[in-house]
């Protein structure tokens, strides 16, 4: 009674929340980097609302981490 795995996955959490497990190559989209305009891929689907980086222009757009 006092096992509970909801989700089978054994590092808890249980189904979702962005979680990816490495099932191949992930669908490529193309599209143009807001800042340099550069055509560029990226691994999800640009919606329109927000800016979509290339890998140079994200490191220079990315917070810094502590």
């Amino acid at each position: 009674m006092g096992y509970n795995n909801r989700g089978g996955n054994s590092r808890g959490g249980g189904g979702g929340g962005g979680f990816r497990s490495n099932n191949g190559p992930r669908e490529m989209h193309k599209t143009t980097c807001s800042d340099c305009k550069q055509e560029t891929e990226v691994p999800f689907k640009p919606s329109g609302d927000r800016p979509v980086y290339c890998r140079e222009c994200f490191q220079k757009h990315r917070p810094a981490r502590y």
